[in-house]
């Protein structure tokens, strides 16, 4: 008989992986663990067949439980960002505020006036409950909130652009991130990109010649996801908004991020704010909900009445369209800039204000009873496609070698029961107080007393 048909003999029966794993994972309903014993016996089987050996019964049971309750468990799993990313991108973005929180908790553990006027007593509008609020803050006459900003841009372009002419300078045909780019978007949503200026130069005088009957809109690009450096030019946005009304044509400003509040007040570049890009004449503004807003995934488009309903009224916004939990995390996190609480409250910008003095107490007072562990001068970023190249002072806690090599100490913290995300800087892995929430301070620290055990 063959040596891989010996082999193929040890591989244990389903019925006993089945039996076996029911007494790791008891919890685990038997038709699930049926079909993760035949998928782990068929892994197994494939690996024989290539040369392997065939474990224990035991191990393929444990192999074949662990499948099982891996399905069983909660995903996204919370986690404790200690990279220094304030916005970081695979960690969620941005944490919603306490009051945000309570907001989603309300809406989701029952029913709510989602799309009901309370006070008519018949059907109502979902943007009901964001447009007042928005208009108060930004001084727009319209809004409307969809599922992120690749879809507010998208959709503004295929509701009032299609098969016409938009003007985008040469250094803002950009990738917004997860592979989308500008020119892609334009096109897919039927408008025709026409390049205006040079990657690094572009003048007013650019956008003035481009113009012809064809020419729907003129759409300004933020750069926030990475910043030019040296012999450049672009003109205002208010310049280019004297140039659209002369013309008849639209403004559009994609903004990103979207700030409401100044960051050059924290020591990082200026954010252009929605307001002010409003009061430019944009006619149309769009920006994320998640980002320097520091609310729930969304994307928000604001301006002028009348254009924002003619994209409102796209069937395809109702495929943007975002659920009752999103609208009521973005109006609570928007209250707090009502109350002018965002510093307080909202955790981005609690991060960002954050003294670098506090940053250090917080460092030396986790590191007191935590062996192997020092407080060191650090550098946060805001990250999220936001501010490129801007840094705050910080404070956090570097390994020592003794505790082994980064890479095992970063996989052991990632293996925590609330893992830890940090990053690895000079062979030491680095933990950032500066994204490290109160709430998960002590989730760190057991994290953190669990390595010396």
């Amino acid at each position: 008989m063959p040596a891989s048909s010996e082999r193929l003999r040890g591989i244990p029966s389903i019925d006993r992986v089945v039996q076996n794993a029911g007494a790791v994972a008891p919890e685990v309903p038997a038709p699930m663990l049926v079909r993760a014993a035949r998928a782990e016996v068929a892994d197994l089987r494939l690996a024989v067949q290539a040369g392997a050996t065939a474990p224990s019964v035991d191990q393929v049971a444990q192999a074949a439980a662990l499948r099982a309750q891996l399905l069983l468990q909660d995903a996204p799993r919370p986690v404790v960002n200690a990279t220094g990313v304030i916005i970081h991108t695979n960690l969620g973005r941005a944490p919603l505020s306490d009051a945000s929180l309570e907001a989603v908790r309300a809406v989701a553990s029952g029913y709510s006036n989602l799309e009901f006027d309370l006070a008519a007593g018949g059907r109502g509008a979902r943007s009901a409950h964001i447009g007042d609020i928005v208009r108060e803050l930004t001084g727009a006459e319209a809004a409307l909130v969809l599922n992120n900003n690749a879809g507010a841009l998208f959709l503004t372009l295929e509701a009032l652009c299609a098969g016409r002419e938009v003007l985008v300078s040469r250094g803002e045909a950009v990738e917004i991130g997860g592979g989308f780019r500008i020119p892609e978007i334009l096109s897919m949503s039927g408008a025709v990109l026409r390049d205006v200026g040079t990657t690094n130069r572009t003048r007013l005088d650019d956008y003035a010649k481009a113009i012809t009957d064809q020419t729907a809109a003129i759409l300004r690009v933020h750069r926030s996801n990475f910043a030019q450096v040296g012999f450049t030019a672009s003109p205002q946005l208010a310049e280019l908004g004297e140039l659209a009304r002369k013309h008849n044509l639209l403004l559009i400003d994609d903004l990103g991020s979207g700030s409401l509040l100044d960051t050059s007040r924290f020591g990082l570049a200026r954010e252009p704010l929605v307001q002010e890009s409003l009061a430019a004449g944009a006619q149309i503004v769009t920006f994320s909900g998640d980002k320097l807003l520091g609310g729930p995934q969304a994307g928000v488009v604001v301006g002028e009445a009348a254009v924002v309903d003619t994209v409102a009224r796209r069937p395809l916004a109702r495929a943007l369209r975002p659920g009752k939990m999103t609208i009521a995390a973005l109006r609570a996190t928007l209250a707090h800039y009502l109350r002018e609480e965002a510093e307080q409250h909202v955790p981005v910008w609690q991060m960002i204000a954050a003294a670098p003095e506090s940053l250090g107490q917080r460092a030396a007072a986790l590191s007191a009873d935590l062996p192997g562990w020092r407080v060191v001068e650090s550098s946060s970023a805001v990250g999220g496609g936001s501010l490129p190249g801007q840094t705050l002072p910080s404070f956090g806690l570097q390994m020592d070698s003794a505790l082994g090599s980064a890479e095992d100490v970063a996989s052991r913290l990632r293996r925590a029961e609330r893992p830890v995300i940090g990053r690895i800087a000079e062979d030491r892995v680095l933990l950032d107080l500066r994204t490290v929430l109160p709430r998960d301070e002590e989730h760190l620290r057991r994290a953190l007393h669990a390595l010396a055990t």
